[in-house]
């Protein structure tokens, strides 16, 4: 075999991401909240973005910023919508680049060099936006620790206890066995050389004297009965839960002695077995509806999302149609500052004091446009979809058809690409609702009729199935798939306990009734 090196040319052409490009995909891709953040966020290290203190219909622009957008030394003004064009081109030949690129991308700019701000006696708008951030709460394990800080244990067992509490899952649980805790542990700790017996003893402890009651139970079994045991001691307490005494005494028989059948809805076995009453049983289920699987969920901010909508459909009788608009004017509304315009100009300043504003009024415009590229197009495709969904807006979730995305992004005449950043984490506050964006593009099914059906739509209709069936004899996988038959949608078996399962909807059997 011969190894040679030689030199070729060769001719090509080759499309590169350029900044631009790439702050515009990320700015379409962000939902509303997070916009703000990025705003709020490039207020804070860009000096040359300021909040408009006055209605930005009205202004009009400075000498000093028609210079700018005109001036071949600092070009920081084009038509936004060149650079969706590009990226519509170079997504179609280099989709893993884009994806690559954009997943690396940071979003913010450090800049370690600010010019300063003019001091004044007024309120600063921009910090004023940027001190509305909420403080980071305190993390379950902090707050536990602080709890056994209180106690009035011995240092040995508080040392182990301060271990277990750092190997305690979300939930409260302590799923890690005590050997692996007892290898991984410290030096100081080893030199305790505890016994299994303090062990044991801090994990009771950490289950008696930490609240909220259930932390540090090792499975949801023992998480149940020390809830049960914590509610009979407390019985007649303001504070505790008020759960009939009897049903207590029944849901500890339950969890002690039957939790496997308990878990799998087999009330007769648990009759049969423990000669308690379908009524007594059901009594105590009740109960222990009371408790919680996951105590430590008390503890951390587990508050639903808060969901923004970025956009509102309403409907216009008059007109009979459904028109949107943008929710945006909660964003901050900036403009690039006047005298740092002029400055980044002015021959007099120095040269790097110059190169600096410019560099940051680049940066600063390029916001500016990506956030209006952004608006536009997001209305564009809500608009698209309002009108290939229409039904939706009428009869509700189950009038949903199949909706590809180049559907909207032949009609647009924009790439795919655009149209998933487009809808990526964005709701629309609707009369029926708030419903994600995304959820209007699916695939379908065919009916007996030849119509495509969307899968959502199905899915809407085997959740109204389960909604209304007999919960003493509730409906199986194959009788739903008979029911929705009946309503002209052929469904398999499997499709509908996968939609089923999507749902998050137990099977026929655990929604049995007795």
């Amino acid at each position: 075999m011969r190894f040679e090196t030689s030199q070729h040319m060769k001719l090509g052409q080759q499309m590169k991401l350029t900044p631009r490009m790439i702050q515009s995909m990320e700015i379409l891709q962000m939902p509303l909240a997070e916009l703000r953040e990025r705003i709020e966020q490039e207020l804070e290290s860009n000096p040359t973005l300021e909040i408009t203190e006055i209605d930005p219909d009205s202004r009009q622009p400075s000498e000093s910023e028609e210079g700018l957008a005109s001036s071949g030394e600092l070009e920081i003004s084009e038509d936004g919508a060149s650079d969706f064009a590009r990226l519509d081109e170079y997504s179609a030949t280099n989709p893993e680049a884009v994806e690559n690129t954009f997943d690396s991308r940071t979003k913010s700019t450090d800049y370690t060099d600010r010019a300063p701000r003019a001091a004044s006696g007024e309120r600063d708008a921009k910090m004023d936006a940027m001190s509305q951030a909420p403080a980071r709460s305190a993390s379950l394990i902090e707050q536990l620790l602080d709890q056994w800080a209180l106690t009035s244990v011995d240092d040995r067992i508080r040392v182990l206890g301060e271990i277990i509490i750092a190997n305690l899952d979300d939930d409260g649980y302590l799923r890690t066995e005590i050997e692996q805790i007892a290898d991984r542990a410290p030096q100081a700790v080893k030199e305790i050389n505890p016994t299994d017996t303090d062990w044991e003893f801090t994990i009771q402890a950490i289950q008696l004297l930490l609240e909220p009651v259930g932390v540090g139970a090792r499975d949801a079994r023992e998480c149940l009965l020390i809830q049960i045991d914590a509610l009979a001691d407390r019985a007649g307490d303001e504070d505790s839960i008020s759960i009939n005494a009897d049903g207590l005494t029944v849901a500890r028989t339950l969890v002690a002695e039957f939790f496997e059948e308990l878990i799998k809805n087999k009330l007769p076995k648990i009759a049969a077995g423990s000669g308690l009453g379908l009524d007594e049983i059901n009594a105590g289920i009740d109960a222990l509806r009371r408790l919680s699987l996951s105590p430590a969920r008390r503890l951390v901010d587990d508050s639903p999302r808060v969901i923004t909508p970025d956009a509102v459909v309403e409907y216009d009788e008059d007109e009979d149609r459904y028109p949107a608009y943008l929710t945006d004017g909660r964003l901050p509304d900036v403009q690039i500052n006047r005298e740092y315009a002029k400055m980044a100009r002015d021959k007099a300043v120095p040269k790097d004091d110059r190169s600096f504003l410019r560099k940051n009024l680049s940066n600063a415009q390029w916001l500016i446009d990506a956030v209006g590229q952004r608006r536009h197009t997001l209305l564009r495709v809500v608009n698209a979809v309002i009108d290939e969904q229409r039904e939706y807006f009428d009869f509700g979730p189950e009038a949903l058809k199949p909706l590809p995305m180049k559907t909207i992004s032949d009609r647009l005449g924009i790439h795919v690409a655009t149209v998933s950043r487009a809808v990526s984490e964005k709701y629309l506050m609707t009369p029926r609702g708030i419903v994600p964006l995304r959820g209007f593009f699916s695939g379908g099914l065919a009916t007996e009729s030849g119509e495509d059906v969307s899968a959502n739509a199905v899915r809407a209709a085997i959740e109204d199935l389960i909604d209304t069936e007999d919960k003493a004899k509730p409906l199986s996988d194959e009788a739903m798939v008979r029911a929705l038959k009946e309503k002209g949608i052929e469904i398999a078996r499997r499709t509908v306990a996968k939609y089923r399962d999507q749902l998050k909807i137990p099977t026929a059997r655990m929604r049995k009734q007795f």
